[in-house]
């Protein structure tokens, strides 16, 4: 497990990173199934693969960015594994679900519940800190 909090930091940019290039691969693989290089060809898996991996990018970057600052002005480890593990995990479940259902799916609700959480931490929680 890492041992300082910038490691840990760096743990959960790398996984998530893995996680957006999972996406991007779906993204690239539904595109040579369907022959379609750009937009999406009415084609509903190709149009899931690009909606999570864009929904990814939407949300992941900030985030992390909230994830390394908390790190850097000296957030507890154990605080950035417990925000790293449930944005990481929530960005698996929304990914997954979204990728196999444009409706509402449980992995779906469970992922953006978590990235919300992880939000509304960081956010506040960096927001008091620099007011205080």
């Amino acid at each position: 497990m890492a041992t300082t909090a910038m490691t840990a930091a760096g743990l959960y940019v790398g996984l998530n990173l893995l996680i957006l290039l999972v996406l991007g691969v779906m993204v690239m693989r539904q595109r040579q199934a369907t022959k379609i290089g750009v937009g999406d060809g009415g084609q509903e898996k190709l149009i899931l693969a690009v909606r999570a991996h864009a929904n990814g990018t939407e949300w992941t970057p900030a985030a992390l960015i909230g994830l390394v600052a908390a790190a850097a002005l000296g957030a507890p480890v154990i605080a950035i594994h417990v925000l790293g593990v449930m944005l990481t995990a929530g960005r698996i479940l929304h990914g997954w679900g979204l990728s196999g259902s444009a409706g509402t799916s449980p992995g779906r609700m469970a992922g953006t519940l978590l990235t919300l959480i992880v939000y509304i931490v960081l956010g506040a929680g960096l927001a008091v800190h620099a007011l205080l």
